[in-house]
């Protein structure tokens, strides 16, 4: 079945139905890793985005669910070059087909995705419709120009509390779009840990009588979140070790009097290099965030910045036992979970 991608820039693209037959209009960015669409499309931080994989063929090793990063997918779409026929893996369990048919996400194939790429490198993410009836062009972009994403953090975080028994250190996180990766890295490290809805109350958090917090990746834009904002600010004014991640790391800039801006393409994708300045090393980051912080105030100084582009990277807190850091810790740059650890007086092999 034929499948259009249509552009707010009024660009048409043809190919063909994949996944979910259903209409879809969100932003589209495009994510540079050749491995990982399990986790790309389940990570609660793509909320309201449709989802370009420049690798040219995407889907042959098939889908393990327990490489999901939430309970579901949250990547309104995907859109490839081509979703391999055949899948093969020891671990695999569905399809890639069946795994976007299961949870309702369409998705296209059968676009040129690095011409498509550089496209949105070259003039920013904009908004898309993916559709297989017949539309009106001038219909459809009047509506791409109106489109935005609201509410983002509020349609992925938890409903209510969850604990996860640990017999290590107290930790709440605050879940803005926790990813479940983050959670097993935490657990590993013998934490206790509660979870925590990101509507909770700065109190509530609190009188869990907790050795640290983590505030979370999450999906949209950080300044829309001013009630988070100010929750974050009034656990900040605490004396207790926090760390913020991905979201997390832009949330306490923000209430800490530093600034947040857009960016044009944003960081989607597992090859960022980030230089950790006292370490003197640079190292390879997975990373998917489309705002940046812009300006520091003086109440924190950076410890990290991306080397493609000298961004910040991560932030340490003036008299506080509080840092943040805006990529994804992976295997590389777990040791920031052992330094969290240490922060709350604990070992490192907590």
């Amino acid at each position: 079945m034929k499948a259009y991608l249509i552009l707010e820039d009024g660009s048409v693209y043809e190919g063909k139905s994949i996944g979910a037959v259903r209409d879809c209009t969100c932003e589209i960015v495009f994510n540079t890793s050749t491995v990982g669409y399990v986790e790309t499309l389940s990570d609660p931080s793509y909320y309201g985005q449709g989802v370009v994989l420049t690798y040219p063929i995407i889907g042959s090793y098939g889908v393990n669910l327990s490489d999901m990063e939430s309970e579901r997918i949250w990547a309104k779409c995907l859109i490839v070059r081509e979703l391999s026929e055949a899948a093969s893996n020891f671990r695999m369990e569905i399809t890639l087909s069946d795994y976007l048919c299961r949870y309702g996400v369409t998705g296209i194939e059968g676009i040129d995705t690095r011409a498509l790429a550089r496209k949105l490198r070259d003039k920013g993410s904009m908004a898309g419709f993916v559709t297989t009836s017949y539309f009106e062009l001038d219909e459809v972009l009047g509506k791409l120009k109106e489109y935005k994403s609201k509410n983002a953090v509020k349609a992925v975080t938890s409903v209510s509390p969850r604990h996860i028994e640990g017999d290590g250190k107290k930790v709440a996180v605050l879940d803005c779009g926790v990813k479940n990766s983050v959670l097993d890295k935490l657990s590993e490290r013998g934490l206790d840990i509660t979870v925590y809805p990101a509507v909770t109350s700065a109190e509530e958090i609190l009188s869990g009588n907790i050795d640290g917090i983590i505030i979370s990746n999450g999906p949209g834009n950080p300044e829309e979140n001013a009630e988070l904002i100010e929750t974050v600010k009034k656990l900040y004014e605490k004396d207790i070790p926090m760390m913020g991640l991905e979201l997390g790391h832009e949330l306490l800039a923000l209430a800490t009097e530093s600034a947040t801006v857009k960016m044009e393409r944003g960081h989607r994708g597992s090859n960022y290099p980030v230089k950790f300045i006292e370490k003197n090393k640079v190292y390879i980051t997975s990373q998917n965030h489309g705002y940046v912080v812009d300006k520091v105030s003086d109440k924190a100084e950076v410890i990290c910045y991306n080397i493609n582009d000298s961004s910040v990277e991560g932030l340490r807190y003036k008299g506080k036992n509080v840092v943040s850091y805006q990529f994804a810790p992976g295997a590389e740059t777990s040791f920031i979970f052992d330094e969290f650890v240490s922060m709350m007086g604990g070992s490192e092999n907590a």
